[in-house]
């Protein structure tokens, strides 16, 4: 499959185990992660730079004083030291994914889910038992035409989803309004669907596309051009009236801060997609969420890219605006527990201590196996 950029057929992915001193029912606590898909494996980093930075560090120094147990803000300081501002994205997603399986294994250690534990630390306690889900479909592939678009939609909605996004941007704009007007006649609503450009659009075609996409409403136009492309996401957002969406390219809370700046972006009507694992973690990306609260944004504009139980936890725990699903792509490393259910365009979380990878069989098991 591919997109208006790039085919996954070199896709690689880093997973992580952290394990613990802690016992429970007799067996050591071990937390887990992986780099979200998009991004390739960043394991070099993480064996010469992040894991010695830890292993080498004084125990006390990566405990909270008050519990005794591991504080991921001070292990995201100990594997950040001695890094230079900038070039975020040589380090970030390695930095995240570790942290992110930390926080998997602290929540684990206290015996709750990993979004009653960041619901608690980070949103006054305030906990939600299900967030809205969306699908991320639609991708070119040889020989896929109209009906097998329409067979894919109809399938997603059978299986409870409401809202659907595809590719655009791979193919002429003709055949992509093809496709559109296909996906809102089965959905039955343009407010349903969002478009996905993959920062794939030159300027020419940014404007091309927007101008023939506005008339439909669509839910958001995802990526139209290069996401640090301030001055003509600046242009855009004045003249393209639907909501407009970025940020899953944007790897630190410096980055998120110029976009608010200088493109022109809506608070209130646009949405921001940063992957979080791969954007130096969960503790990295509260302090980006205070920045939006700063500018006049509410948390409920962010979409995190990522279909997979991190990114659930985190949007359920920090009470986001919804979650993405890649469901029958990615292999193991898509999707959410093997017993999740989505009902009105709704997911319902699992109760299982941490992330819940436990609950997510041939994924576990490919993890499992690391210790």
């Amino acid at each position: 499959m591919r997109n208006a950029v790039f085919d996954f057929s070199e896709m690689t992915t880093s997973v992580v185990a952290v394990k613990t001193d802690v016992l429970v029912n007799g067996q050591p606590v071990i937390g887990y992660a992986f780099n979200s898909t998009g991004r390739y494996a960043c394991g070099e980093v993480m064996r010469t730079r992040m894991i010695p930075r830890l292993l080498k560090a004084s125990p006390d120094s990566l405990l909270d004083p008050a519990s005794g147990l591991i504080d991921p803000a001070l292990a995201l300081a100990c594997m950040t030291q001695r890094e230079k501002p900038g070039g975020h994205t040589e380090r970030s997603i390695a930095v995240g994914t570790i942290e992110c399986a930390l926080w998997d294994a602290l929540a684990k250690v206290k015996r709750i889910p990993l979004h009653t534990l960041l619901a608690e630390r980070f949103n006054a306690g305030q906990q939600v038992q299900e967030v809205p889900c969306y699908v991320g479909g639609g991708w070119y592939a040889q020989d896929k035409g109209l009906s097998d678009l329409r067979d894919e939609i109809k399938s997603r909605l059978q299986e409870g989803y409401t809202h659907m996004k595809i590719k655009v941007g791979g193919v002429s704009l003709a055949d992509d309004l093809k496709r559109i007007e296909t996906s809102i006649a089965i959905l039955g609503d343009p407010g349903h669907l969002a478009v996905d450009a993959n920062a794939g659009l030159d300027h020419k075609r940014t404007w091309e596309y927007a101008n023939a996409l506005a008339p439909f409403g669509l839910r958001w136009f995802e990526e139209p051009t290069d996401p640090l492309d301030f001055e003509l996401l600046f242009e855009l957002s004045k003249h393209y009236a639907p909501a407009i969406a970025t940020g899953e390219n944007l790897f630190s809370t410096q980055d998120i801060q110029n976009l608010l700046r200088y493109s022109g972006l809506r608070a209130g009507q646009d949405i921001l997609q940063v992957d979080i694992p791969q954007s130096y973690g969960i503790t990295q990306f509260t302090k980006t969420l205070q920045v939006l609260r700063d500018q006049g944004w509410s948390s409920h504009q962010v979409f995190p890219h990522g279909g997979n139980l991190m990114t659930l936890a985190i949007v359920a725990g920090l009470d986001l605006g919804g979650c993405e699903a890649y469901p029958g792509v990615f292999g193991v490393f898509a999707g959410f527990n093997d017993d999740a259910q989505i009902e009105n365009g709704m997911i319902r979380l699992s109760d299982r201590p941490g992330i819940g990878f436990e609950g997510q069989n041939e994924l576990y098991e490919l993890m499992h196996h690391i210790f």
